[in-house]
């Protein structure tokens, strides 16, 4: 594996940011000198992993909605299981009720672990989103401000300060 390819997507967005944070200062100006070739490989490093990390997040939803899908399969087990139980049990009134009990407990309890176990699964795929949404949003800013820079906009409020 390559040294470039061991950074995820994060680490390069916050490596370019270092790099803008940490340039030298245009005096009299908000502007700063940061070396061009650098600063658009780590960008187009950032912009080439970010496929693999949307598709990491496919996954995650992939497998979210597998083990929803095993729970499922379980629980109609359980139930399947649960009944056949009780239909063993017809004959006497007392066993009947008792399958019954029980087998609304398994239900309460298949029901409540699968709950749950969506609700841990959602959370996990919310934070993950999130943090995928942060990473976008810090690498579009970049981008806004290089796009910015390329296109002049500083320069331009610059030359209006001083013709003031």
């Amino acid at each position: 594996m390559s040294e470039a390819s061991q950074f995820t997507v994060t680490e390069r967005v916050q490596s370019a940011i270092t790099m803008v944070e940490e340039a030298r200062g245009v005096p009299l100006s908000a502007s700063c000198v940061v070396h061009r070739g650098e600063l658009l490989e780590i960008l187009d490093q950032a912009r080439i992993s970010l496929p693999s990390d949307l598709g990491s997040a496919e996954e995650i939803l992939v497998t979210r909605d597998a083990i929803i899908e095993e729970a499922r399969v379980s629980a109609e087990q359980l139930v399947a299981h649960a009944r056949e139980e009780v239909a063993q049990m017809v004959e006497q009134t007392q066993i009947v009720a008792a399958a019954r009990k029980e087998a609304q407990r398994i239900m309460d309890e298949v029901d409540a672990e699968a709950k749950q176990e969506r609700e841990e699964i959602e959370a996990y795929i919310d934070s993950r989103l999130a943090t995928l949404e942060v990473i976008l949003n810090k690498t579009l800013d970049v981008v806004q401000r290089g796009r910015d820079k390329l296109q002049g906009v500083e320069d331009k409020h610059i030359l209006s300060e001083l013709s003031e």
